[in-house]
């Protein structure tokens, strides 16, 4: 079985520029969600900044980009991991870190059965122990023709022009945060929930799951969410597996801390572009695969999930290059939770998403009540949109992007051997 990998170090940065949406920022605001969004210029957008609530609670977090494991005198992550610990089935860490965490699991057995409904061997998304819940890896069949808008590994320093983007086609997705990425970027993370996107976990540091151990994994999952209800003022309710390597110990873990467990049918390997002999052509190709599968009715009874990425310039602009074909091929493009009428996202009151029949009947923003600055921890999260109805306008005419590479992409790709047990 080969595997490829992507080296889960801070996840640099290629930028998108906008040349028509994106006001210029005379005076540089980092202060603020409002302000933030403001800025054009990628290489201001990616110079770190401070923000006061992260740097005061620096020492409650691991380390950005380290695997996670729980703080010494952290009394609520301990007390939380206790309770859960008897629901975790006793299915041992795969492979043997450091490989196994990048991927590598070099000359690790598994039975060929499957008995962990490993989803990186096997693409199980049904669990073998019974209680807990399935995967979500397509759309139900309340929603056909439906394609389900989704990113992983934001919030990108760089996201604005994608950002606007969506804002002018008054289209919302489901963004998978990175915890060291809202660390790091904490005003970007804000912009998500701002602008009426979905945000679910992507893990602290980009792990293989299923290499970690019980309370690594825990920890993985559990800042992430601590980190985005500092930083943005809620707590997903969902998340993705890096990798989608996922089984059911990482499963169950998951499920204990409230999260569902989202994964994809098509992907569309836009993170792989510049590593190995994957091309821009492929990428194009896999959009296009996946673009005449709708045209041909292949959705027609459910609809599906792609895995697609705010990573790099690249993978958001492959977004933008393809997002009218999307929207031509399938008859409705919703955040997941919308798809699966998800009205309440966030373990907080005050936040709900539109249901599937409010979202294509043309309301696309629920409603958000909070404190005075619209987030119940006061993270100070501004009003790119209102709440209720969107208000936000279709811009007419035609939109461009100004493509501008700025740095690299730096990734790995590892090729391993899962032995299997015959």
């Amino acid at each position: 079985m080969r595997l490829s990998s992507l080296f889960a170090s801070p996840l640099t940065c290629l930028f998108i520029s906008a040349c028509v949406f994106s006001p210029s920022a005379n005076a540089q605001d980092r202060t603020t969600e409002q302000g933030e969004a403001q800025i054009s210029d990628p290489n201001v957008e990616c110079t770190p900044y401070q923000y006061p609530p992260v740097t005061n609670a620096e020492n409650n977090f691991p380390s950005s980009w380290t695997v996670a494991t729980i703080i010494s005198g952290d009394s609520e992550a301990q007390a939380k991991y206790q309770e859960i610990e008897s629901l975790i089935p006793n299915i041992p860490p795969k492979g043997t870190q450091p490989d196994s965490l990048v991927g590598d699991w070099g000359d690790f057995t598994y039975d060929p059965s499957d008995p962990d409904c490993w989803w990186t061997f096997a693409k199980c998304t049904t669990p073998k122990i019974p209680g807990i819940p399935d995967d979500v890896a397509d759309l139900p069949e309340a929603s056909p023709d439906t394609f389900g808008y989704a990113f992983d590994d934001g919030p990108n320093c760089s996201h604005n022009a994608f950002y606007d983007y969506l804002l002018s086609q008054d289209q919302k997705a489901t963004m998978f945060y990175i915890g060291s990425n809202v660390m790091n970027w904490p005003l970007e993370a804000q912009r998500g929930l701002a602008d009426g996107h979905e945000i679910c976990v992507h893990t602290w540091s980009h792990r293989y799951m299923t290499s970690l151990t019980n309370d690594e994994a825990f920890a993985e999952l559990w800042y992430t969410m601590q980190m985005i209800k500092l930083v943005v003022g809620v707590t997903p309710t969902c998340w993705r597996p890096p990798f989608g390597d996922v089984d059911d110990r990482i499963r169950a873990i998951a499920d204990a801390l409230g999260l569902t467990t989202i994964m994809w049918q098509y992907d569309s390997n836009d993170w792989r572009v510049g590593s190995g002999n994957v091309t821009e052509a492929d990428i194009d190709a896999n959009y296009m695969d996946l673009i005449t599968a709708a045209e041909n009715g292949t959705f027609s009874t459910s609809g599906t999930i792609m895995l697609t990425h705010e990573l790099n310039n690249f993978t958001m602009s492959e977004a933008v290059k393809f997002y009218d074909q999307l929207a031509s091929a399938f008859s409705y493009l919703v955040p997941i939770g919308v798809a699966l009428n998800v009205t309440t996202p966030y373990v907080e009151d005050g936040y709900t998403l539109p249901s599937f029949a409010e979202y294509i009947s043309g309301t696309h923003t629920g409603s958000v009540t909070g404190s005075d600055d619209g987030s119940p921890n006061g993270s100070g999260i501004g009003g790119s949109t209102s709440s209720g109805n969107s208000t936000i306008a279709k811009k007419s005419g035609t939109t461009k992007v100004s493509l501008s590479r700025v740095g690299s992409f730096a990734s790995v790709i590892l090729t391993a051997g899962i032995r299997l047990v015959l």
